[in-house]
């Protein structure tokens, strides 16, 4: 097994600066900061614009493949990935936004994951019966309820709770508030800020598992395998759990790889609605600054995310799959 993941972490280290480098090329000949600065009041000249820019390593004079080598030298030599138009480093930057939005997705992550699952096999064991119907029917509700309708209609639930009660109880913006003081009041407020935006991606992110989950496990139910093993004296439930439940993971295991890079640079919406100022807000704002260096940051930071996903993915299919082990 481990030499199998060394191998896949290679081929996935490979994808990464392939997909980085050529990000870098597409990003350095459309996105022109220096457009920008001419538009401000009073506007520059083009020679200072350039004079400036230069000074950042963002020369709008040199070739793309000038400016590809010394981005890459900077990264190798001294891992600096250069800074902004506005003069800022992108990884001081880049280091808080990835902690903002690990905090806010990574117990959404976890929790999407077992619960979905979960209810997957919940559901089937229970095929038509109201329970299943009932769970079923709100998954597929929820595939076609937009993001940021779904996480608005949550912040308004939360807002009710607040004025019920008659004090705020839970906040729907932001990620802490300005002056708490250390210790348990700071523990409480990360709490309150906390619970509104995992709450939200947390019920609306289970469907997708679950109707994939019931859907396999129930493809795998009247399988050959499964009805041997209940005529060894296995019950229904029993074989479910060895057996079916098993094999119907493998495909559920694999997909992992494409949720949690989604999660993580895609989950801009809910860092605008929650205002949550994350990686991926962050890399849509660089798209209309202007920002070469960000947006290319992003971007391997998304690829970093998606290897991370898949090798996940790989270990969890080992685990549920013995074929891969011997491959």
């Amino acid at each position: 097994m481990l030499k199998y993941l060394t191998k896949r972490s290679g081929i996935y280290l490979i994808m990464i600066f392939l997909t980085t480098s050529a990000g870098y090329f597409l990003a350095v000949s459309t996105l022109k900061p220096a457009v920008l600065e001419q538009e401000k009041i009073p506007r520059p000249t083009p020679e200072q614009v350039a004079a400036s820019f230069r000074g950042l390593g963002l020369d709008p004079d040199a070739t793309p493949w000038e400016r590809y080598i010394g981005w890459l030298g900077g990264i190798i030599t001294r891992w600096d990935w250069g800074r902004s138009p506005n003069g800022a480093f992108v990884n001081a930057e880049f280091a808080d936004r990835v902690l903002v939005s690990t905090r806010l997705f990574i117990a959404s992550i976890i929790l999407t994951l077992i619960i979905g699952v979960a209810l997957g096999v919940y559901s089937a064991a229970r095929q038509y019966k109201y329970q299943d119907r009932v769970i079923t029917s709100y998954s597929y509700l929820v595939h076609i309820l937009p993001a940021p309708i779904a996480y608005f209609l949550v912040q308004l639930g939360a807002i009710s709770v607040n004025e019920t009660v008659g004090q705020r109880i839970f906040f729907v913006t932001g990620i802490s508030t300005p002056g708490i003081e250390p210790g348990w009041p700071a523990f409480v407020d990360l709490v309150a800020h906390y619970a509104v935006p995992t709450f939200a991606m947390t019920i609306f992110g289970w469907a997708g598992y679950q109707i994939a989950q019931r859907q396999y496990l129930l493809d795998n139910v009247n399988a050959d395998f499964v009805r041997t093993a209940r005529a060894k004296g296995l019950t229904r439930n029993q074989a479910i759990r060895r057996h079916a439940l098993r094999v119907s993971f493998i495909p559920v295991a694999q997909s992992i790889a494409f949720t949690i890079p989604a999660i993580f640079t895609g989950g801009f919406f809910a860092e605008a609605i929650f205002a949550w100022p994350g990686i991926g807000l962050w890399s849509i704002q660089s798209i209309g600054l202007q920002d070469v260096n960000v947006a290319t940051a992003t971007l391997a930071y998304g690829s970093v995310i998606f290897a991370i996903g898949a090798i996940l993915a790989d270990f969890a299919t080992t685990l549920v799959d013995p074929r891969v082990r011997v491959q």
